[in-house]
Order: structure tokens, then sequence, then C-alpha cells
């Protein structure tokens, strides 16, 4: 658990260090993903992308406990 703790804070630091790449991915902007915008209201629901990064990170832990 501590190992995973601290890979975890590790990579949150490189991503917060790398923001300005990370913010050029289209993540987030996918085809699928629902926007609504009205008078005054905006509302963003990225239902696609949330799909891909939860393949992504299922596919990841099944590799690494194999």
């Amino acid at each position: 658990m501590n190992r995973f703790l601290i890979i975890v804070g590790v990579l949150c630091v490189l991503a917060g260090l790398g923001w300005r790449w990370l913010a050029r991915i289209p993540f987030g902007r996918l085809p699928g993903d629902i926007h609504i915008v009205r008078g005054g209201f905006s509302f963003h629901f990225p239902i696609v992308t949330c799909i891909v990064i939860s393949v992504a990170v299922s596919a990841l832990l099944w590799f690494l406990r194999r």
C-alpha cells in the first residue's frame, strides 16, 4: 500500500508539472461527449472520455496483476 501511494503521488506531481502538454491531449473533447450550452448555462459530461479512461486503467491493472 505504501508503494502504491508513493507511485500515485509521484504521478500526480508529474501530471501537475506537465499540465501544459497534457492539456493538448483531446481527452474531454472526444466524439460522444455531451456538451450543452444555453443562455447563461453550460453543462459538460465527458461520457466517452470516462469510458476510455476506465478501459485503459482496467487493462493496465489487469496486466500488472498477471
